[in-house]
């Protein structure tokens, strides 16, 4: 099958995008293309008018600013993956990386299209909402922050309205106090992941002072391990500690009824994961 036959407009300033949408009425904006081509040649989405963003400049750009790290939504998977100021402040990002699709893929697809598509097993969404990012949206009046935690909405759904942009994401950058892990259990390397998790742990004085909590591949959206972290705030990680988040994060889950993973595998596995990320949190240097 072959995609609709559309019209195509390359934009070179987020006012030029933002009006030919509003121009468009049926249009999709289009950076890496990596979920959207495929989604054009099946035609799950047949837009009017596609229209190219990925050569804006605003969104565009890694940089430090005061405690939070801008990353512009058009940085590359493969970017994420080798940027040093990534790596330094937004760590749960370069540790995700890795494990997004293949070389190919991470080479084109864009850090805010992941984002923006909310795929409920990618890694990037699940990882911004672990980070407690910020995510910068433009619109014809300007432009308004979401914080990750009111950012996804439903599976595919987010807080971006029609014909909105994602501009780039604030991440609050790690201290000397954070501790983080991530891991996914893939039945092969680049596979969408059976269940995967981060957290971003703030330790003092040995113990937990803050905690986020966050799996994929387990519902419609990232999901966010309220009752684990509940059982964890202010105990030092031991293993009483880590079998009480164990118990408590099967009630976060409700995964969907997969005949191939079935919801009791899923909550068995993340019960796993999160036995196998809390220890190596609790191994790290303070």
């Amino acid at each position: 099958m072959k995609a609709r036959a559309f019209n195509y407009v390359r934009a070179s300033t987020l006012v030029e995008a933002l009006e030919a949408y509003e121009a468009a009425g049926d249009a999709s904006y289009i950076a890496g293309g990596q979920s959207l081509v495929p989604s054009l040649a099946l035609r799950l989405q047949a837009p009017e008018v596609l229209i190219d963003i990925a050569h804006i400049p605003d969104l565009r750009g890694i940089e430090l600013k005061g405690n939070w790290l801008r990353i512009g939504a058009l940085t590359r998977h493969a970017e994420v993956l080798a940027d040093p100021l990534i790596r330094k402040h937004a760590p749960l990002y370069s540790e995700a990386a890795p494990h997004v699709a293949h070389p190919a893929i991470r080479n084109k697809g864009t850090l805010g299209g992941s984002i923006s598509h909310a795929d409920p097993a990618s890694e990037f969404p699940a990882m911004t909402l672990a980070l407690g990012a910020e995510l910068e949206i433009a619109n014809r009046d300007g432009t308004r922050r979401v914080a990750a935690d009111e950012f996804f909405v439903d599976l595919f759904q987010t807080a971006l309205e029609p014909g909105e942009l994602l501009v780039a994401i604030h991440v609050p950058v790690v201290r000397p106090s954070h501790r983080w892990a991530f891991h996914e259990l893939a039945r092969r390397r680049g596979d969408f992941a059976l269940v995967g998790c981060g957290i971003l742990a703030e330790v003092v004085e040995g113990a937990v002072e803050q905690i986020r909590i966050v799996f994929f591949s387990v519902g419609n959206t990232p999901v966010r391990a309220w009752k684990a972290e509940d059982a964890l705030m202010g105990r030092v990680l031991n293993q009483d500690a880590i079998a009480a988040a164990q118990d408590a994060v099967v009630h976060d889950i409700d995964p969907p009824d997969d005949e191939n993973v079935p919801p009791a595998m899923r909550r068995h596995l993340a019960r796993v994961v999160l036995g196998r990320l809390l220890g190596d949190i609790a191994r790290q240097a303070p």
